[in-house]
């Protein structure tokens, strides 16, 4: 029933979860007494996130993504931070996820959508082990010994990083999308705390600071779009599909 489950929110996942920060829309009880606090706690939270994520991209090439929205791998991906946990993009995520309802200063964004994704990611990777497992058998029973499900541990990462190439290009092409989605909801979302506590002015340097922000994301991510739809960005080492 689960690997059903996490193969349903993985074919479906690129529509259904973004609507999930539709959530950050409600007003909520606040986390922190202070938004400028719980702003800056999320936004460090999202961005260890989005550093797991982005590591992770430029050490490795991954195929486990999926092919024609359904769980595949070309081969067991078992470098870069692979070697030290088994889905590392997952806890990125969720970090991502945590520290976006932090910086919105949403308990009702937390309440709802941390357990949504636990739930949700818990049964994709129980079916991406399914498929890994049938797939590619004892080796992928040896990984599983070796390295942790969501607890990653970095013992040795320095050896891994050894004569390893970081692929700066890869991470702008994988990632501009997911980060611009988080980058650009935290900023309005405070502007929607404002706006919904009385305290939106637009003389208010706060205000024009985080329509500032959106702005640059906005341009940094359409940015981002034409570098790869340009083929600016691709590289030649990197596997097709």
């Amino acid at each position: 029933m689960m690997i059903a489950i996490g193969n349903f929110f993985f074919r479906y996942r690129n529509g259904l979860f973004p609507l999930v920060y539709a959530l950050l829309c409600f007003k909520s009880r606040p986390v922190l007494p202070n938004d400028r606090v719980a702003a800056l706690v999320g936004v460090v939270v999202a961005l260890s996130g989005q550093l797991l994520r982005a590591v992770t991209i430029g050490l490795d090439y991954i195929r486990r993504g999926g092919r024609n929205r359904q769980v595949y791998a070309d081969r067991l991906v078992q470098g870069g931070v692979f070697a030290h946990c088994r889905n590392p993009l997952y806890v990125g995520n969720f970090l991502i996820l945590l520290g976006v309802g932090l910086a919105a200063n949403s308990v009702f964004f937390l309440m709802v959508a941390i357990p949504f994704f636990s739930f949700a990611y818990w049964a994709i990777i129980l079916a991406e082990e399914a498929y890994l497992r049938k797939k590619f058998g004892e080796e992928f029973d040896r990984y599983c010994v070796r390295v942790n499900r969501l607890i990653p541990n970095f013992s040795g990462f320095k050896r891994t990083m050894a004569g390893m190439r970081f692929n700066w290009r890869k991470i702008i092409v994988k990632e501009y999308g997911s980060a611009y989605l988080w980058m650009a909801a935290i900023p309005l979302a405070l502007l929607k705390n404002l706006w919904l506590n009385g305290h939106y002015n637009t003389n208010r340097l706060l205000v024009r600071n985080m329509w500032s922000l959106f702005v640059i994301v906005t341009l940094a991510f359409t940015l981002a779009r034409y570098l790869k739809k340009s083929g600016l960005l691709k590289d030649e080492l990197e596997p097709a599909g």
